[in-house]
């Protein structure tokens, strides 16, 4: 269901169809973030979704045509001219890297947003009319372009959200031994988890609210038992993808945790999404 990045989808799913566990949704990573800074078009209250599970926990990177002037992130935070970056919108990984960084060490960015898919961002940047975008890291590694991107040394790596640094890009800083570096404030630490929080949604699946807890079990338990299907698995693994796999009780209460902020973490990630 096309419409505003998913945000239709989601009002319909909330709103508009039976509570009966038949129609089912899968929402961008990031969707609690337009709940939380108050998005006027937001009808749903996702605490009240029944979340079914995701197949993967998601990190994200951040990378730069290689023929750019920017051989590492340092280079980013000295350039006197803004980054021209591609997204989709306000909820697109590009656009909260971006704000990220931004918001926790300093860099700037001239964020060029309303490209319909990912796949049209790419083709932005070997157009050359971006150089720069953010995106999950299993998806990078995975897939084409990329694969030949790689391969033609198109791309360069600058940093990457995980705890410790993935081992294909052993090279690459993470964003907390840039802030660690750079002596970011604790309060735009917190803001920053909390945008970073999606990484934990990955792909999540969800039902609509009021779904009798009976059928919410029935989906939540023939989910866990899809992903670990051995023929899904061996797919999975074939295709380089990585399957990290998080119940709907560990959504549930990741929601709860990310709604449930401080005002001024919430002050804060407001004025990061309306910049």
């Amino acid at each position: 269901m096309p419409g505003a990045g998913g945000l239709a989808a989601t009002n319909y799913l909330y709103g508009m169809t039976k509570a009966d566990g038949l129609t089912l949704g899968m929402f961008q990573a990031h969707r609690y973030m337009q709940q939380l800074t108050g998005v006027e078009e937001v009808k749903f209250d996702l605490r009240k979704f029944n979340w079914i599970g995701t197949m993967e926990k998601t990190e994200v990177m951040f990378f730069v045509r290689a023929d750019a002037p920017y051989k590492s992130f340092d280079d980013v935070l000295k350039s006197s001219e803004p980054l021209r970056c591609g997204a989709t919108g306000s909820t697109d990984g590009t656009y909260l890297l971006a704000k990220i960084f931004e918001e926790t060490l300093g860099a700037k960015f001239n964020l060029v947003v309303g490209y319909q898919s990912g796949n049209a961002i790419d083709l932005a940047m070997e157009k050359g009319e971006v150089i720069c975008r953010g995106m999950i890291v299993t998806g990078h590694f995975s897939r084409e372009p990329f694969i030949t991107w790689h391969k033609k040394d198109f791309d360069r790596h600058l940093a990457q959200s995980g705890q410790k640094r993935d081992p294909r890009m052993a090279e690459v800083p993470t964003l907390r031994e840039l802030m660690d570096k750079y002596k970011t404030a604790d309060v735009s630490r917190r803001v920053a988890q909390v945008i970073l929080a999606g990484n934990e949604y990955g792909r999540p699946m969800v039902a609509p609210p009021s779904v009798p807890s009976d059928r919410v079990r029935i989906l939540r338990e023939a989910y866990s038992r899809a992903l670990a299907d051995s023929q899904l698995v061996a797919e999975a693994k074939q295709s380089k993808l990585e399957i990290e796999p998080a119940l709907g009780e560990e959504l549930q209460a990741l929601t709860e945790r990310v709604m449930n902020q401080p005002a001024e973490v919430i002050e804060r990630v407001k004025k990061l999404a309306s910049d």
